[in-house]
């Protein structure tokens, strides 16, 4: 008998292990970006409920389109919706999408909220060029249209890889100035480029052009990309990957979009522990 409650105590601790290691504790986020980028926490919650993951909050969005960190710093004590959420030590993790770099807001809000949470964790979302172009993206004359559907793999590499890099140097020259922030980037450009290969390549499930992927010119992104960005975004809060989890309600509607979701969910994981400054590893 005492044998026997033995074997029950440690079945009993070994199911409750996998169950904790399953599903997280839930993290309180805190997000400041542009169009590009606050879409994303309705999509990472939703993921998180999903994933059985209790507690996830999102306490706060700051929104401004187009913008640079430091718009966000910037704005006036009674419409920054970030500081008061940092200086409270309220947010576990604070989410940021840059546009243009350096950017000195992700180094006051960093500091910022260091001193108020040692144990604050900081992201920085990696885009795709708007535009397509960084030439075009900083001009002053925009195009009304752009066909994707004519661009190759290598012709956005040489676009994307520049940027990419740019984002990497500014968060090592951080990270190496404050090794407290350990600040990682959530490789969503990264991925995209990975989509749009499926696309060129006729793999991508329900999608048959790239055009398709974006809504306009500058590049804001359609359900499929708005997905596997938040994809991205969940590995790299949560650590784990998002294979598996039930297809995202902005999905439901697309064409084989069971295929789609995992396809996009397998992009996600792999740009994400591809990346060697995303702080996940598989």
């Amino acid at each position: 008998m005492r044998l026997l409650r033995g074997l029950l105590l440690f079945v009993l601790a070994t199911v409750g292990l996998t169950a904790q290691e399953a599903s997280p504790t839930g993290l309180k986020v805190l997000t400041a970006g542009h169009s590009f980028h606050v879409w994303m926490p309705p999509l990472v919650a939703e993921m998180a409920k999903a994933a059985g993951i209790q507690g996830h909050e999102q306490l706060a969005i700051s929104s401004i389109g187009g913008s640079k960190v430091i718009q966000h710093w910037d704005l006036p004590a009674e419409k920054n919706k970030a500081k008061p959420v940092l200086e409270a030590g309220k947010a576990d993790l604070f989410t940021m999408a840059p546009t243009f770099l350096p950017d000195p807001g992700i180094e006051n809000f960093t500091k910022l909220g260091l001193e108020h949470n040692p144990k604050l964790r900081l992201t920085l979302q990696q885009n795709w060029v708007p535009f397509e172009d960084p030439v075009i993206w900083l001009s002053k004359s925009k195009p009304k249209s752009i066909d994707r559907d004519g661009i190759t793999l290598a012709q956005l590499r040489a676009k994307h890889d520049p940027y990419f890099k740019m984002i990497e140097d500014h968060v090592k020259e951080l990270n190496a100035r404050m090794p407290e922030a350990k600040i990682a980037i959530v490789p969503s450009g990264e991925a995209v480029m990975a989509l749009r290969d499926k696309v060129i390549k006729g793999e991508a499930p329900g999608i048959k052009t790239q055009n398709e992927l974006f809504t306009d010119a500058l590049g804001h992104p359609g359900s499929q990309i708005r997905v596997l960005s938040a994809y991205c975004h969940y590995s790299v809060i949560y650590r784990r990957s998002p294979v598996g989890l039930p297809v995202v309600s902005q999905l439901t509607k697309l064409p084989e979009a069971e295929k789609l979701n995992r396809m996009l969910q397998e992009i996600a994981w792999k740009a994400v522990t591809g990346h060697p400054m995303s702080g996940v590893v598989q």
